[in-house]
């Protein structure tokens, strides 16, 4: 079977550049509705960090989903709770004052008996910014990295297509989720850094077998028809591979709880883009790279 994958990039680009675009426009939307770009969450704000103690019947590790819905009533349902050991619970949520954490532990008493209240301590904005900071070094490091390590395991032209394909995965991702209006935390970096590294291996593998075929072929083919066939050639491995994680992520999705769902609802998007970035737009990329600076360099020699 084949396919001009690279003969149809003006299609994979403008389907690319629909979704940059409501992205782009779920940003801005956000922005000037609801005051911020992304529904970002305390680790990013700041806010309120509660831990509780609660009695050794409770079994609170099994009634979690009870501890939200008392949390619900009081207006913090984008709360994160952790289990830390057998009967200790720490809630992470938006700042909350000494009457509203005086009732969510009433209530919680009424529903498990025993609760006693350990630590309580505000995260302020002043470390919510650095987080940022860290996440955004943290996104540009790996996308230096990557960059050194495709330029010297094939060519700088391939580095910048692979780079270009990353940085579409990760930019619609965060217009999806901005679109989705789910929140953003340090999990949300850890998704995007794991996206990229998924997208990237993907990338690479079709790389490695258009260089390969390309060395095969010694200028007797037409480089888009050497892409094309190296691109189908590794089809059938991108497809197993997307499939095999997509149906990891959606058990995790369903079966993971409320505090991972945002976790595997971004990782969902970002490795269906992944695998579309690697097939349709990194080769496609770097044809065109390919058919206007190695022209330039024949002409030179």
């Amino acid at each position: 079977m084949k396919f001009d994958i690279v003969g149809k990039f003006r299609l994979w680009f403008f389907i690319s550049a629909v979704m940059l675009g409501v992205g782009i426009a779920a940003l801005a939307y956000n922005s000037f509705a609801r005051g911020k770009a992304m529904n970002f969450g305390i680790d990013f704000t700041g806010g309120t960090v509660i831990t509780l103690r609660f009695d050794q019947k409770a079994e609170i590790g099994r009634k979690i989903g009870d501890v939200r819905s008392i949390l619900s009533g009081f207006d913090l349902r984008e709360s994160v709770i952790q289990l830390v050991g057998e009967n200790d619970l720490t809630i992470r949520s938006e700042p909350v004052d000494s009457d509203a954490r005086a009732g969510i532990i009433s209530e919680l008493q009424s529903k498990f008996g025993s609760v006693e209240l350990l630590e309580a301590d505000t995260i302020g904005p002043v470390i919510g910014r650095e987080l940022r900071k860290q996440a955004f070094w943290a996104l540009l490091l790996a996308t230096i990295g990557i960059l050194l390590y495709v330029s010297f395991r094939f060519e700088f032209k391939y580095a910048v297509a692979a780079i270009v394909a990353l940085w579409h995965d990760a930019i619609i991702t965060v217009g999806i989720v901005a679109l989705l209006w789910r929140s953003v935390d340090t999990v949300f970096v850890a998704a995007l850094l794991t996206i990229i590294g998924y997208s990237i291996n993907d990338t690479i593998v079709i790389f490695d077998r258009i260089r390969e075929n390309k060395l095969k072929s010694r200028d007797q083919e037409d480089f888009g028809s050497v892409i094309n066939g190296s691109v189908m050639q590794t089809l059938a491995r991108s497809i197993n591979t997307v499939m095999t994680t997509l149906f990891i992520n959606v058990a995790l999705l369903i079966f993971g709880g409320a505090t991972l769902k945002d976790f595997a609802a971004t990782l969902l998007i970002g490795f269906s883009l992944g695998a579309y970035s690697s097939i349709f737009i990194a080769p496609p990329l770097l044809y065109l790279t390919e058919k206007r600076f190695g022209k330039k360099k024949k002409r030179r020699a």
